[in-house]
């Protein structure tokens, strides 16, 4: 028997409608969007419309054409950053981000003279929203936050760090890999101008499908240019969107896929969908407490935390463990430092990484018990 635990790196297995869609696609339309008037082509055009529109629906954004499909969520931070700091600009983020984050912004910084400021969290990697207001100057053009932490699940106080940045007119950029599909999101209420997602996580849609919402209002210069079907006499970029940022042939059949799986989230219900990860990751965390020389990182309780929970045994190399897992007990984990040296700074374990498990909406209970088995079998041996 396999468990696979890694849902935080990339979802698995997907809701069969997804296999489909992509299998239908490729063998029955198969062409490019937006190149053609016959009916295929067509087809291929009313997919990608109505994962955009599904997208929007999720999310709550009002106008469609502000979703952007990128190639994943690194693709879209990229974008965001990229195309809208500038030489004297200053933007705020926190200890806790990606290196989807944290490496963009150190190459624009070494490049453009842009200024960072990284507000440290507590070890268990909480923000305080008012260090990001007390942080505010006069050049501060953007905030840039992960939703939730891809190393202890932490959640942060996106909502309260949203009206700072209202009330003081700053940009607000949301990382959503670890929260859309799972976690309820609201430009509108939790006032976020730009949302990063990508398909391949919590929205379990193919990998290489992504995306970017960005606020009306906002004017991002496009990493790269090309063709878009459309308007094609231009010797530049066109101006509206979805265009402007789509340059080159989509990745239709993805898209295809990661429409059948919002679909399938708006049908369970995102509320649904939050309430069986919660769930799960409650009785995860008790099992694990009642482990004596397990140490969790992150919020010990179910309150302010997501489905990624990070761990250590004793004084075990995590790697080891992980490759024992999987070699001996048939569970799938992730050990190391999970792209976020950042974090794991943070929460004090960057000499070592921690091993990490991300619940998925297809997880159980059982799945559970087998991890905690095969940690109590590998103490006994120690």
């Amino acid at each position: 028997m396999s468990v696979y635990l890694d849902n935080a790196a990339t979802s698995f297995p997907k809701p069969e409608v997804v296999y489909r869609a992509v299998d239908e696609f490729m063998r029955k339309i198969g062409v490019n969007a937006g190149r053609g008037a016959y009916r295929q082509a067509l087809e291929a055009d009313k997919i990608i419309y109505e994962t955009r529109r599904n997208l929007a629906k999720l999310f709550n954004v009002k106008d469609v054409t502000r979703i952007i499909f990128t190639f994943n969520i690194t693709d879209s931070i990229n974008l965001a950053l990229k195309g809208l700091l500038k030489s004297g600009d200053h933007v705020i983020t926190s200890s806790m981000e990606h290196n989807a984050v944290w490496r963009p912004l150190k190459t624009i910084e070494k490049e453009r003279g842009v200024s960072i400021t990284a507000i440290p969290c507590d070890s268990n990697g909480v923000l305080d929203p008012q260090k990001v207001q007390d942080a505010i100057t006069k050049r501060t053009k953007l905030i840039v936050l992960t939703h939730a932490s891809n190393v202890t699940g932490t959640v942060m106080p996106i909502q309260d760090v949203g009206a700072v940045a209202r009330e003081n007119n700053v940009w607000f950029l949301v990382d959503a890999a670890q929260t859309a599909g799972l976690y309820p999101l609201d430009v509108e209420a939790m006032n976020i101008d730009l949302l990063a997602f990508t398909g391949h996580k919590g929205l379990m849609g193919p990998m290489g499908t992504g995306g970017l919402y960005i606020r009306e209002g906002i004017s991002i210069k496009p990493l790269r240019e090309g063709g878009t079907g459309g308007d094609s006499i231009l010797e530049y970029q066109p101006e509206f969107l979805p265009d402007r940022y789509e340059a080159g042939t989509p990745n239709v059949s993805g898209i295809a896929g990661l429409g059948a799986a919002v679909k399938f989230i708006l049908n369970e219900g995102i509320e649904e969908i939050h309430k069986k990860e919660t769930v799960l990751t409650n009785y995860a965390l008790r099992k694990l407490s009642e482990i004596d020389k397990v140490k969790i990182y992150g919020p010990q309780s179910i309150i302010g935390r997501v489905g990624v929970i990070s761990l250590n045994i004793g004084n075990l190399n995590p790697q080891k463990v992980g490759y024992t897992l999987d070699e001996k007990y048939g569970v799938m984990v992730r050990t190391g430092l999970h792209c976020a040296p950042c974090a794991h700074r943070t929460i004090g374990t960057i000499n070592s990484g921690t091993i990490r498990i991300g619940l998925g909406y297809f997880n159980t209970e059982k799945d559970i018990d087998v991890f905690i088995d095969a940690i109590k079998d590998i103490l006994n041996f120690v």
